[in-house]
């Protein structure tokens, strides 16, 4: 199917209905529960699983196959969100215009840093990539905010005003980012019993586009292209011996991941017409190194993974406090719940970061291969369980000669 083979159409198809069926699978406590403290469907958490999907499969795509490491992918998706909130301001509210361009000044952003820094590989690559980074952080924090010719607003961030011309917005068109006049922020809530389910049009865009760009991301690796990514990985120098040049491969990768990082901006600023300098800092750039590692480099849907993995720990396990652990320990006696608050407190709220490198340690040292290594281990250990009953079985069924 659409060019794949058995294998990669199940787990496009797996993909797409884990996507499609976020709200419910993402929601299994019901509401006032104690554990709804856990629940993750609510439409702000399930785009930001989706945006973050797309940055890190387009990382994966120079990380994972041609092995430079790049400090820097934060740029892209600043230099993303940017443009997509000047087409807000300039045309209209419609997100497929702003889509698009961030995705295009992304591609171009990216050609021009990655001719520079491709001319080094290794740690000097990663250097030069996240000296970029920093200086697009300056740029867009302090130089490019001046107030003739300000195109970025500072540390306010762009946002836009009343008085922006927004040339195509039409009068019954609506004051918020929209797909032809589908509001971003629609929301049908489902309440099934004591669970509600939020279905939000924001989400399906960016579900269905990332569905679109994991395609791609497959076709990628599949292709002779691909293949080409890999031998640069595998053995950069013995390739160039061979009279192949790896440069042009190098820096397609280096722009096509520029370009994914670009249209997450661009959708990150669909759902939220706001661009911040932030989003350029080197600590986002560390976090789709941290969501690649830990899903699986070089894997197809371990960036995926990992994406939901860290921005799950972001936003539920951030926002546990001491009175809701005490509500979970309430059922111990005083001075045992008070011990055990204690002992958990460091690990949760502000604390977030600390649960995530513990794990991400574990991760490392016992599963190098990610989160997807984790699973194929399970997976292995569920069928050899399955094999062995079976060979006992039919040892025990058989005649005696």
């Amino acid at each position: 199917m659409l060019g794949l083979n058995k294998k990669d159409t199940s787990l496009l198809i797996i993909v797409a209905l884990l996507t499609l069926l976020a709200p419910f699978i993402l929601n299994p406590f019901p509401e006032g529960s104690a554990m709804a403290q856990f629940n993750a469907g609510y439409p702000d958490l399930m785009q930001r699983f989706v945006i973050f999907g797309i940055f890190a499969i387009g990382f994966n795509i120079l990380f994972g196959l041609t092995g430079y490491l790049s400090f820097g992918h934060a740029a892209f998706l600043g230099v993303g969100s940017y443009s997509a909130v000047w087409m807000f301001k300039l045309l209209s509210y419609n997100v497929i215009p702003a889509i698009a361009l961030s995705v295009v000044v992304a591609g171009l952003f990216s050609l021009l840093i990655g001719f520079v820094s491709l001319r080094r590989s290794g740690i000097y690559f990663s250097i030069l990539t996240l000296a970029f980074a920093q200086m697009s952080f300056a740029l867009a924090y302090s130089v490019l905010s001046n107030p003739k010719f300000n195109l970025t607003n500072g540390e306010t961030g762009l946002q836009v005003y009343a008085d922006d011309p927004q040339i195509l917005q039409g009068a019954n068109s609506p004051d918020l980012p929209h797909l032809f006049g589908l509001p971003m922020r629609a929301t049908y809530t489902m309440d099934v019993g004591a669970w509600s389910f939020d279905f939000n049009a924001g989400y399906y865009l960016c579900a269905v586009i990332m569905m679109a760009v994991f395609y791609l991301a497959i076709r990628i690796f599949r292709s002779p292209f691909g293949m080409m990514l890999r031998a640069v990985k595998s053995n950069q120098q013995r390739m160039n011996y061979t009279g192949l040049n790896s440069k042009p491969y190098t820096l397609a990768a280096f722009v096509i991941s520029g370009m994914y990082a670009g249209l997450a901006g661009g959708l990150m600023a669909a759902m939220d017409p706001l661009a911040g300098a932030e989003r350029m800092q080197w600590t986002a750039s560390g976090e789709v190194v941290l969501m690649t590692i830990l899903g699986g480099t070089g894997t197809l849907i371990g960036p995926v993974l990992g994406a939901g993995f860290i921005k799950y720990f972001e936003n539920i396990f951030s926002k546990i406090n001491d009175n809701v652990l005490h509500s979970w320990f309430a059922f111990l006696p005083d001075g045992l719940e008070d011990a055990v608050v204690f002992l958990i407190h460091p690990f949760i709220g502000k604390g977030w970061h600390l649960t995530l490198g513990i794990m991400f340690m574990l991760v490392v040292i016992y599963l190098p291969g990610g989160l997807v290594e984790g699973g194929q281990r399970l997976l292995n250990r569920i069928k050899r369980k399955k094999s062995g009953a079976d060979d006992a079985t039919s040892g025990k069924t058989e005649p005696a000669e």
